[in-house]
């Protein structure tokens, strides 16, 4: 099995955190395919840099020539992630949704730690396009700043167990997600400090992807998520283009 794993954010320190993680929570025989986008900002921490990021995953998708069983979207926020899912005949799975509805299934509620006060309202936002509103506790975020993306984990590891902790206790939260690509990894780390389980986008996009593929669905031709009919597009790159069936594409 060949997991593609998309970073929208162009820092390559991410990708590489991400891939780690990826591989760690991999079934033996599965083979994770890390690439990073190469336009874009290094990080994606707000509504406009996850329209930039959407464009990004589109970018990198038509230029993969290997074939794969299944897309990860690798930014917490999931761009992209339904036009992804309209286009391609393999399952896509995105941080957010696949962290989410993992914590779904292991409490009532669920707390969204992240790194970044930006990060919040796109948060939200997210939760919402996934209906899951209800069973959203608190999103918590960390305050100041930091020095790399790449190293941002090791820098708030106290701050966001400490942020773990109070969401359990002041919002009473079942489930705790980390957040954000840069925390790919950390939950285990800091797993027998907080006392509840803490979801890893990564990890739960991994298993999902996983179980989608050995689940062996059809390609949708009607409903919301059938390929759309084929358009001639204007100023995207070849690959692009034949990713949308474009016909006059050369």
């Amino acid at each position: 099995m060949k997991l593609l794993l998309l970073n929208p954010n162009t820092s390559s320190s991410v990708t590489e955190r991400m891939a780690t993680a990826a591989r760690a929570a991999a079934n033996p025989g599965t083979d994770i395919v890390p690439v990073t986008a190469t336009v874009g900002p290094p990080y994606i921490a707000t509504r406009a840099e996850a329209v930039l990021g959407a464009m990004a995953v589109m970018e990198a998708l038509g230029s993969v020539k290997d074939d794969y069983d299944a897309v990860i979207v690798g930014a917490f926020g999931d761009p992209g992630l339904g036009g992804a899912r309209e286009i391609l005949s393999v399952p896509v799975v995105g941080l957010s949704e696949a962290a989410m509805l993992t914590s779904c299934m292991l409490g009532r509620r669920f707390a969204i730690v992240t790194f970044s006060a930006t990060l919040g309202p796109w948060y939200r936002e997210c939760v919402a396009y996934h209906g899951l509103e209800a069973r959203l506790a608190a999103v918590r975020f960390a305050g100041g700043t930091f020095a790399d993306i790449g190293s941002v984990q090791d820098e708030m590891r106290e701050t966001i167990v400490d942020l773990c902790r109070r969401t359990i206790d002041e919002d009473e939260a079942d489930v705790v997600i980390l957040a954000g690509a840069p925390l790919a990894g950390l939950a285990a780390t800091i797993a027998a400090e907080v006392p509840v389980p803490i979801v890893d986008g990564v990890a739960a996009a991994v298993h999902q992807a996983q179980t989608l593929v050995a689940l062996r669905p059809r390609k949708p031709i009607a409903g919301s998520f059938q390929r759309p009919a084929p358009k001639p597009l204007i100023g995207v790159s070849v690959g692009v283009r034949h990713l949308y069936g474009d016909d006059t594409a050369p």
